[in-house]
């Protein structure tokens, strides 16, 4: 492709001209493509996927598009075909649920690590930098409609539900990466006719519902930068799990990890952490928290059993030689708060925190640990800890309802986990996202900068090893 189409492509001023392959080519027809994005998994690996309509009992032999990586052609490989998965026990009652329709299949293929340019379906794809100098976190994005609390967002008002509004501002900080912390999917049960937010809303956990309150306000992004993506509960199996292991999972796809039979949930409710290098001493270490429960565990419980083995490979992964900072992500706060209406707390996820005592005591985290980043809670807390605990972040206001604020000034004696002693906080409860910018030579580490929905800045907090330091603290108006 000539430098100057490319060009033209990127800045969206142009239309991408087909590969003459793929002009002839049936499953490679831009119409047929719903989605496509790059994502990383294990070891750093990436992944381009696609969401395609194309069926070959419309013709030809081959479902997947052609992906082109620098000049070379070679078709994707389905991950999993276009199906109507019969009706699964979910979280809500059976009248309320229905079977999860995906009438699109999802073709992937790896990319080697040295690609320059990629594409599909003249799609122009975002490639992995070696060491990222930008990487934009959010979590929580999608809009809720849930009977059992009674509780519909309004999923037509971008006020309300913020989510494209998020991207449009983020994707203008022209991010390296993106992190989703989990929960991209919250619309279980259908819109009453009378509430005109959400009115004629997909609800459900098929495709249509899936684009809705992801892929389609994610667009900008998704095409911007490579993801990475962290498993949330609302991604279990009783909820939107099989989409979460049709589309975003980077693993393998296996039926026994697809959540389409309730017998196979206890191996696919959980996944093996993973890291990824992000260069220059960083490294993310990504754990599937899904299924946590809110109060502690027994150690004869089969889930403290699972999660002590996991905590067993987090360790393993944080000793890795060379790595300054090790970011810990997973989708629940587990040295954070949870607000609740008035001035209660409720400290951090009892259960993940019972497994990694049992491991460490009250340090919680091995040593090779500087930061640990979580979702769950809809607000941001940075806090700085004057126990020896990791720095932790809360950044989960990307567009669901978003939670009371915590009590201002906290109280002297809160404190998240028996043993820690928070130093400062710094906390809001607006819609919005956050930037992670590298810290510039010599220094290591990162800076992590809180913004709105619109973009305005809310605070900067500098981390040097396991410390940070905010510009602001305590409650932060926006």
């Amino acid at each position: 492709m000539a430098l100057f189409a490319a060009i033209g492509i990127l800045s969206g001023c142009v239309h991408p001209r087909p590969h003459a392959q793929q002009a002839q080519d049936a499953a490679s027809a831009a119409a047929n493509i719903q989605a496509a994005w790059v994502e990383i998994g294990a070891n750093g690996q990436a992944i381009a996927r696609v969401v395609t309509q194309w069926d070959t009992a419309q013709g030809g032999d081959a479902a997947c598009p052609l992906l082109h990586v620098d000049g070379s052609s070679a078709r994707m490989s389905l991950r999993v075909a276009a199906g109507t998965m019969p009706l699964r026990p979910t979280a809500s009652a059976a009248v309320d649920s229905k079977p999860s329709a995906f009438p699109v299949s999802v073709c992937e293929a790896s990319l080697p690590t040295n690609a320059h340019q990629a594409d599909v379906a003249g799609r122009p794809l975002p490639l992995p930098k070696a060491e990222p100098q930008r990487i934009l976190v959010l979590a929580d994005t999608g809009c809720r409609m849930k009977k059992a609390d009674n509780v519909y967002q309004a999923c037509n008002d971008l006020a309300a539900w913020p989510f494209a509004t998020i991207v449009a501002t983020a994707a203008g900080f022209e991010p390296d990466l993106v992190l989703h912390v989990g929960d991209y999917h919250y619309r279980e049960n259908p819109c009453p006719s009378d509430i005109a937010g959400c009115r004629n809303s997909p609800w459900g956990y098929g495709w249509d519902t899936w684009q809705a309150d992801f892929f389609t306000p994610a667009a900008r992004l998704l095409s911007k930068a490579p993801w990475i993506v962290v498993r949330g509960n609302h991604e279990e199996c009783k909820r939107a799990g099989q989409g979460w292991f049709r589309l975003l999972d980077p693993h393998p796809y296996a039926e026994t990890r697809s959540c389409n039979n309730p017998v196979n949930d206890e191996q696919a409710n959980y996944s093996e952490p993973y890291a990824v290098a992000l260069g220059g001493g960083s490294q993310l270490i990504v754990f599937d928290s899904a299924k946590a429960h809110k109060t502690a565990l027994e150690p004869g419980d089969a889930q403290f059993q699972i999660y002590q083995k996991q905590f067993q490979s987090v360790a393993a992964l944080a000793a890795k030689p060379g790595i300054s900072t090790t970011i810990f992500t997973n989708h629940h706060q587990i040295l954070a708060f949870s607000p609740i209406a008035g001035t209660q707390m409720v400290p951090g996820t009892q259960s993940l925190q019972s497994v990694m005592r049992s491991l460490n005591g009250q340090a919680y985290y091995p040593q090779g640990i500087q930061v640990a980043l979580h979702a769950h809670v809809h607000s941001f807390q940075a806090i700085n800890f004057a126990s020896d605990h990791p720095a932790t972040i809360v950044s989960g206001n990307g567009g669901d309802n978003i939670e009371v604020a915590l009590p201002d000034p906290l109280p002297t004696d809160a404190a998240p986990a028996p043993g820690t002693v928070i130093d400062k906080v710094a906390h809001h409860n607006s819609f919005g996202f956050m930037l992670m910018e590298r810290r510039a030579a010599p220094a290591s580490g990162w800076t992590f900068k809180a913004y709105t929905a619109a973009g305005k800045l809310l605070t900067t907090c500098v981390q040097n090893d396991r410390t940070l330091s905010c510009d602001k603290t305590g409650f932060i108006a926006p």
